[in-house]
């Protein structure tokens, strides 16, 4: 299984997909990758509108995506897929639309067969055995939180350390210590914006220059780096 986990598509004052595109590239290769683009946790703009703009991006560094909402069959179109590109909004319409396609399944097994999946902020949320440690409000009712589980372990896109000044509500930390109360056996990884997961040849490798911030219950939180071995959250 190939994955490029990305916590955020834009880092302020950059343009959008900007930080990751080389990332992007390498992981797809030199030759030009025409990649389905899943793009339904868009909400206030077009799906159209939205893989205009991934496919932009893309194509800046040799490659293409084009948007599963254009084929007549989407389950033929994930099976006939060189690569799976899951983009970030609303996680949990995200999900609800996959679910009504039926394209959990089939998108799962088309990337634990080994085609290369990329996701960011929900894409990456979708990775994991669940969404429950999305950051997004349930607009819509999907069937079950339960996604892809590619990864063993929770992630946390965006995760920040500290709330606004003046707002006295919960920390993020706060959020994921409730989730891991109902959750005891569960890892959680704070990957904060502009970083990165990689899991190639079943190796697990940060990628960004910001720590991750690891929760588990019953362990105080703790820091690792780019240099450090994140094996044990895939077993």
């Amino acid at each position: 299984m190939r994955l490029l986990l990305i916590s955020n598509s834009t880092n302020a004052g950059e343009e959008y997909l900007d930080y990751p595109k080389y990332n992007i590239k390498e992981f797809l290769g030199e030759n030009k990758v025409k990649a389905l683009f899943i793009p339904f946790a868009a909400v206030t703009f077009s799906f159209d509108e939205y893989a205009e703009k991934v496919n932009n991006r893309f194509n800046e560094v040799g490659h293409e995506v084009v948007g599963i909402h254009t084929f007549n069959n989407p389950i033929q179109a994930v099976k006939d897929a060189e690569a799976i590109v899951v983009g970030g909004g609303n996680t949990f319409h995200l999900v609800k639309m996959m679910q009504e396609q039926g394209l959990i399944d089939a998108i799962s097994e088309k990337v634990n067969s080994g085609t290369p999946f990329i996701g960011w902020s929900a894409g990456s949320n979708v990775a994991c055995p669940t969404i429950c440690t999305t950051n997004d409000m349930p607009i819509v009712q999907p069937q079950s939180f339960k996604v892809f589980n590619f990864i063993p372990f929770q992630i946390n896109p965006h995760y920040l350390d500290t709330n606004p000044e003046g707002h006295a509500g919960e920390t993020r930390e706060q959020r994921l210590e409730e989730y891991l109360a109902a959750n005891p056996n569960m890892y959680v990884a704070g990957l904060r914006e502009g970083t990165i997961f990689l899991l190639e040849n079943n190796k697990l490798k940060l990628i960004g220059e910001r720590p991750c911030r690891i929760f588990k219950q019953g362990i105080e939180p703790y820091e690792l780096s780019n240099n450090d071995d994140f094996s044990f959250l895939l077993k």
